[in-house]
């Protein structure tokens, strides 16, 4: 038995209950996985907010396409192999797109050529202008074929292609020139001609630039006029013509003269041909070089404007 002592000596066991009040949750750990939601979302949200002040339209088109919850359907099918990423060959179409530049919607862009790159579709670009440009010919020959006294000018009119476009030149000859001696004065049969020529370009969205050229044969002493003028009025009369032809005034964007700077026969002053005028139809790519070009003058002109006037 234990003595007194050792019963004096033991310390009483106390049992403490505790009710949980309905407060107690909120000491919990469910509001920080809330918090932590909320923190996260807000995080995306400026992140979506610098991203579309930092970038333009086709880093966000790319990120977009990225991104695109139905990117792993469209390869199916797709240039590669069997399986989820599976085509019929190498060589295949491509059904997705991976480069921001593609041309689309701002949510999917739409599948380029096999290349899969800028320079595959802008030989794609190329190709189509090549035939547009192939087909305009051919309608501008029928048109005078169809007529008499257009079909004998049939020589009279050249297709080159350049990097601004497609250039029609209506040719002088020694048995027919377009415009009166040292006048802008178109005559009938010319005017007839470049009607037709507007009504076969008339559907076409290209813009058109228009350029005039006379032969280097001077004037007399004491004339007012002088071929730069004789050039530029010209070209203004040809695009009178045009537009009386059925083409509408928005789709000019540049006329110029050019005198005899540009001879189609450098070796004979007084070749005929030298006096031609040029209606082109300018591609995408010609009508951006056109703009570089005027937007490079510019900066010339007030780069010496402000070097004279410091």
């Amino acid at each position: 038995m234990a003595s007194k002592a050792d019963a004096a000596n033991q310390r009483p066991i106390i049992i403490k209950k505790i009710i949980a009040d309905d407060h107690a949750g909120h000491h919990g750990g469910a509001w920080k996985v809330a918090y932590a939601d909320f923190v996260t979302a807000m995080m995306a949200f400026f992140l979506l907010m610098w991203l579309l002040g930092a970038t333009d339209e086709d880093q966000r088109k790319g990120i977009a396409d990225y991104f695109a919850p139905t990117l792993m359907e469209m390869k199916e099918g797709s240039a590669g192999s069997n399986g989820p990423f599976g085509g019929e060959s190498i060589m295949s179409r491509e059904d997705y797109p991976h480069a921001a530049g593609q041309t689309g919607t701002r949510t999917m862009t739409i599948p380029q050529d096999a290349t899969g790159s800028k320079d595959g579709r802008d030989e794609l670009v190329r190709q189509q202008e090549k035939e547009q440009f192939d087909k305009i010919e051919k309608e501008i020959r029928d048109q005078l074929n169809k007529e008499a006294e257009l079909r004998k000018l049939a020589d009279n009119i050249r297709f080159i292609r350049t990097p601004e476009g497609l250039r029609i030149e209506v040719v002088d000859a020694a048995d027919f020139a377009m415009f009166k001696l040292s006048s802008d004065a178109l005559i009938p049969r010319a005017t007839k001609l470049l009607q037709a020529v507007a009504g076969s370009i008339d559907g076409l969205p290209n813009a058109i630039a228009v350029r005039g050229h006379t032969d280097s044969l001077p004037y007399a002493s004491g004339k007012t006029m002088n071929n730069w003028l004789l050039s530029a009025a010209r070209a203004e009369a040809t695009r009178q013509a045009l537009m009386a032809g059925g083409l509408s005034e928005k789709r000019f964007d540049k006329i110029e003269g050019v005198s005899d700077r540009q001879p189609f026969n450098p070796a004979d002053a007084a070749d005929p041909r030298n006096r031609r005028m040029s209606i082109t139809l300018l591609t995408e790519a010609g009508k951006s070089q056109m703009e570089a070009a005027l937007v490079d003058g510019r900066r010339q002109i007030d780069a010496r404007k402000a070097a004279s006037e410091g």
